[in-house]
């Protein structure tokens, strides 16, 4: 199996990286369906964290497909993309969307999600 995730570093700031990262998706026909801000959660639990932002992407022509296909790739959508800071270093990291192919072989998705990938990558590298 491929490489499960895709991560850069980047030079931005950790909130240009995630405003970087919605604008690019929605540039790509994306839409944004939530930014999950970990470290607030976990600071409102009582536990410290590094930054950290999971912002879910989705495009819905490419969901519906893929859906249609197998219901249970509901379980690896919508896309994240993190955001988060380790060692001083503010990093952009993604699941890599071609690689849900390996774990539903009989919904013949592969070249959906190669394209797919190739559109996160590409928002992935433009957001860095």
């Amino acid at each position: 199996m491929e490489r499960f995730d895709y991560t850069v570093e980047t030079s931005k700031s950790f909130d240009e990286a995630v405003s970087s990262i919605e604008a690019k998706s929605k540039e790509k026909g994306f839409g944004v369906l939530h930014i999950h801000d970990v470290k607030a959660t976990l600071a409102s639990k009582g536990f410290e964290s590094v930054p950290l932002k999971i912002i879910e992407i989705c495009n819905p022509l490419y969901a519906c497909e893929v859906l249609k296909r197998d219901i249970k790739i509901s379980l690896m959508l919508p896309c994240p993309i993190s955001v988060y800071v380790e060692g001083g270093k503010t990093y952009i990291s993604t699941l890599r969307p071609k690689v849900i192919a390996d774990f539903y072989p009989q919904a013949d998705i592969e070249a959906i999600a190669e394209e797919v990938d190739e559109i996160v990558l590409s928002i992935v590298d433009e957001s860095k």
